[in-house]
């Protein structure tokens, strides 16, 4: 249905300024982002064509691949552009909102919740530091590597070099399992043992490794006491 041919109140724009945007649909808000359609399809229909690449599942938009996108019809580079920024000032808006810097990080929770909004939904992996000071407040968080979809690369040279330019104390690994498991392989367990022995010969504290999946978190410090 054409979207002028909805009952006003019904419509998506309208609905949202007298109803609030918790009122709408998945679908409703993405039609209002898009704007409009195409020819023979409404942005109702358009955002539901969408909706139905994802599976009803919005987190898998930010790794989805552009291709994907331009195959359904009436999805020109505009809207992809468009859908793109949109999911990114989300990603952006959830990141600055979820932690205050001056609080010291103490929980692999916190951890989850500063980096849930970057690495859920991706379709590959990706390697990311936080550098702590000696109060467990955040410095800078960094993107170390980004792989493929089961692996990427934790160099630790970089990561070490990086903390002592930022007279990092304590640093806290994290890295992404696209998809539903977060328990480390054996690749993982190697890899975190190497970097903490790394560590410890320049007196920095490897106090997590965290590994995040679109739905849940695995922490080296809970499970193996990793910051002892």
């Amino acid at each position: 249905m054409n979207i002028k041919e909805m009952y006003l109140a019904e419509r998506p724009r309208e609905k949202l300024l007298e109803r609030g945007a918790g009122a709408l649909s998945d679908g409703e808000l993405l039609a209002i982002i898009l704007r409009t359609g195409t020819a023979g399809v409404s942005a109702i229909d358009l955002a539901q064509n969408i909706l139905t690449l994802l599976e009803g599942k919005l987190g898998k938009f930010s790794g989805m691949d552009v291709e994907k996108m331009y195959s359904i019809k009436g999805m020109g580079k505009e809207k992809v552009a468009i859908l793109l920024a949109s999911c990114e000032l989300g990603r952006r808006f959830m990141e600055g909102s979820s932690y205050p810097t001056s609080n010291p990080l103490t929980s692999p929770k916190t951890v989850y919740d500063i980096m849930a909004p970057k690495l859920k939904g991706l379709a590959h992996e990706e390697c990311w530091v936080l550098y702590l000071n000696n109060s467990q407040q955040l410095i800078s968080k960094e993107r170390i590597s980004t792989g493929g979809m089961d692996s990427t690369v934790i160099d630790n040279r970089i990561i070490l070099k990086r903390a002592l330019a930022l007279n990092s104390t304590n640093i806290i690994l994290i890295h992404n399992h696209p998809g539903i498991r977060a328990n480390p392989s054996l690749a993982d367990i190697e890899c975190t043992q190497q970097l903490k022995n790394a560590c410890n010969t320049i007196g920095i504290h490897l106090l997590d490794h965290v590994i995040i999946a679109d739905k849940c978190y695995y922490s080296f410090s809970d499970e193996v006491g990793y910051d002892e």
